[in-house]
């Protein structure tokens, strides 16, 4: 864990060590490029190949990495009834909060008296990634799915890798079915984003990609961009937590150590503007990390991924904040009015939680808003996974005879000065002919 302490000379240039903005690795880079070409030249042949050689998995022909009927049959057969009512209280939650967010056809009218507005149409076939790697992200189906789901989506086509005996985790498997996914593909990595955006004779293309993996497949994602929408690019998990003397330490070292728990590259910051806190926090992280099961991955992120950092006031702490813009934001202050006042000097987190009884894990698993959520320093550009996102919006218009007559001069100025006359003749033919009524 490192210590950086306001007081001391090279603060300034420690703390804006904390402002990143990654780039993809070399050798990840191509490895992707490689799968991705190679992939559209050779589409099943070559995800057969990838799937033995990434996944240590060998299927027999392309219609064997779909999971049947009888796989999810059997798979929900498998699912006890506490884990079935966990399931459906978390998707009803982030269901709510999707159709209070989602965006609606609106009509208007403008100056010259035309109608205008918007339409917000479901993308028809959309591909959702979820990981499966060493803990499968049963919640994730919920949190991508279900968005899909709300607008109606009519194909929702998700991958997510098998073990090497061609299973996936039939907890995963019951939640997708559940939450509204149409197929299923037992395929990973940057091959799955590649199959779902170019197609393959097995998996049909989709017209966006959306969901969180690791750099592989984040990198896929940036790469097939174009060739389809992607979503945003989420990638390890952090955490930045902001807290006066307040906080309970126990609690915060609980919530840091959660996301260390994803390990890899997770980021876990904490910043305090109390000296005695920072120093508890620390030893809780020492003393808890003991007790959890996947104490290897967070011994490994405490020893290189943990930032404590003692500031010289809430305030300051937003700054730094704001230049991090951290996937998950834990703000924790003495009242609820100061929490809200330091909240509205942050403009960069991707999501939110406040006070000593909001541990990121409710957003995780169970709040409503999805738990996908720009990392990297990209909440800086990017928001997180919205139901909107899984609509498509057009705009519509409509003038007639007195409403085109308004705007003909308004055009013709546009088209003298942009040398564009068939623009301005398409307008104005309209006012010098009498046109047809609509039948």
């Amino acid at each position: 864990m490192e210590i950086i302490d306001y007081r001391e000379p090279d603060y300034e240039r420690r703390i804006a060590a904390l402002n990143r903005r990654v780039e993809p690795l070399a050798d990840v880079r191509e490895l992707v490029a490689d799968v991705v070409s190679d992939l559209k030249a050779r589409g099943d042949v070559a995800l057969l190949e990838f799937a033995k050689k990434f996944d240590g998995v060998e299927f027999g022909d392309g219609a064997a990495m779909r999971v049947s009927e009888e796989e999810f049959e059997a798979a929900a057969g498998q699912v006890d009834e506490a884990m079935r009512k966990a399931l459906a209280e978390s998707r009803q939650n982030v269901r709510e909060f999707a159709e209070k967010s989602m965006r609606r056809d609106w009509k208007g009218t403008n100056s010259h008296g035309a109608m205008v507005g918007e339409v917000f149409r479901p993308f028809q076939r959309v591909g959702i990634y979820v990981p499966g790697g060493t803990a499968p992200l049963v919640s994730s189906a919920n949190m991508t799915v279900v968005l899909a789901a709300a607008v109606a989506v009519p194909e929702i086509v998700v991958c997510t890798p098998s073990n090497s005996e061609g299973e996936v985790n039939p907890v995963l498997l019951y939640a997708l079915r559940e939450a509204g996914a149409t197929e299923v593909y037992k395929v990973g990595g940057a091959q799955a984003i590649a199959a779902m955006a170019m197609g393959t004779e097995t998996i049909g293309p989709v017209v966006k990609v959306f969901g969180p993996g690791n750099s592989y497949v984040v990198e896929a994602k940036r790469q097939v961009f174009g060739m389809v929408a992607v979503d945003l690019l989420p990638g390890p998990s952090e955490i930045l937590t902001l807290a006066d003397e307040s906080g309970n330490a126990a609690w915060i070292a609980a919530d840091l150590l959660a996301q260390a728990e994803h390990g890899g590259d997770s980021v876990v910051v904490f910043l305090t503007d109390s000296e005695t806190l920072l120093w508890n926090v620390k030893a809780e992280l020492e003393e808890q990390a003991k007790s959890l099961t996947r104490e290897g991955p967070v011994r490994a992120v405490l020893d290189s991924g943990v930032q404590l950092a003692l500031v010289a006031s809430l305030e300051e702490g937003a700054k730094v904040v704001d230049a991090f813009a951290p996937e998950h934001l834990s703000l924790i202050c003495a009242s609820e009015a100061r929490e809200e006042e330091v909240m509205g000097l942050v403009h960069t987190a991707g999501a939110i939680f406040l006070g000593n009884y909001s541990p990121v894990a409710v957003g995780d698993f169970v709040a409503g808003p999805s738990h996908e959520l720009p990392t990297g320093g990209a909440g800086k550009s990017f928001g997180g996974l919205t139901v909107d996102q899984f609509q498509r919006r057009t705009s519509v218009v409509r003038y007639d005879a007195e409403s085109i007559g308004k705007a003909i001069p308004v055009i013709e100025r546009f088209t003298a000065v942009e040398g564009l006359d068939g623009h301005g003749r398409s307008a104005r033919v309209r006012g010098e002919t009498a046109a047809p009524a609509n039948l």
